[in-house]
């Protein structure tokens, strides 16, 4: 009832996995991945010890493909079984299980794997896999244009739930204290995939690293712009329009209590998308 993709990003050093399913929380059992080493989706009737020990394998240094062989070997019920593996040298391998429900399969390549069960169609797999290879963008941009691609080439034939998107590399996690870089989920939705995608763009607002060329001087107009926001919403009033200390302690608390941590400007500057969010919300 599900379709995913697991890929690798050699430039970014990011592994990730989207999937969508007609299956509550979808996300609480089909993505794995560890930073450096590899991402698994487990799935169809999944074993979800599949993960975790397809990670350890692929640490042991063993190729995806012999990771599958040797969690197969293992399991009594295979053929029940799909599975996709990348490791963090771009190398990938899936299985699909005969006794899975058609229309059940896979596409592979360098640093993709694509695979599903239960599907409308071939396509689901082979237009996500096309999806990927051509979308720009960073690893959950590619990951969630190849979702989208299969959820418009046919899907899952019993319609739509859950969504999930995991993306890893070394110390993105929040405050560089793990590697869980991206790790956004719809349990529960009548269009799982559209929330996935716009969970994201809130995400990337919130938590993605200010680009340089995005941080503008407050003055002039946009010193004009930030008290005035910042009076409306509540967190200043009476200020000048112009920089001054006491502006600076105001968007600093903005920031804090808005959860705009990663996205800090130095004083007397400001993050443009910040302001632009600002804005909306004060409106």
């Amino acid at each position: 009832m599900t379709f995913s993709i697991v890929a690798y990003d050699p430039e970014a050093d990011e592994l990730g996995v989207a999937v969508q399913s007609k299956f509550l929380a979808v996300g609480a059992l089909v993505p794995w991945a560890e930073a450096g080493v590899g991402a698994v989706a487990t799935q169809s009737w999944a074993n979800t010890s599949f993960g975790p020990e397809g990670i350890k394998l692929l640490k042991s240094g063993l190729s995806p493909q012999e990771a599958i062989d040797k969690l197969l070997a293992e399991d009594s019920e295979k053929e029940y079984r799909q599975v996709g593996i990348v490791d963090a040298q771009g190398r990938s391998a899936n299985f699909t299980g005969e006794a899975c429900f058609a229309w059940a399969g896979g596409v592979t390549g360098p640093n993709f794997a694509c695979q599903g069960n239960i599907l409308v169609n071939e396509a689901t797999v082979t237009d996500m896999a096309a999806a990927f290879q051509k979308a720009k963008g960073d690893l959950a941009s590619r990951l969630l244009e190849a979702l989208a691609a299969a959820q418009k080439a046919g899907g899952d034939s019993r319609g739509k739930e859950s969504a999930a998107l995991l993306v890893v590399k070394p110390k993105g996690g929040y405050g560089g204290f793990n590697d869980k870089y991206i790790d956004l989920r719809v349990d529960d939705h009548p269009e799982p995939i559209e929330e996935l995608i716009r969970l994201h763009e809130l995400y990337k607002l919130y938590f993605y690293k200010t680009n340089p060329e995005d941080v503008i001087k407050i003055e002039d107009d946009v010193a004009v712009k930030i008290v005035a926001c910042l009076d409306k919403l509540g967190y200043a009033s009476g200020l000048p329009n112009y920089w001054t200390p006491e502006l600076q302690e105001a968007l600093k608390k903005y920031y804090l209590i808005e959860n705009f941590d990663e996205r800090i400007a130095p004083d007397g500057f400001i993050d443009s998308e910040v302001l632009k969010f600002m804005e909306k919300q004060a409106k």
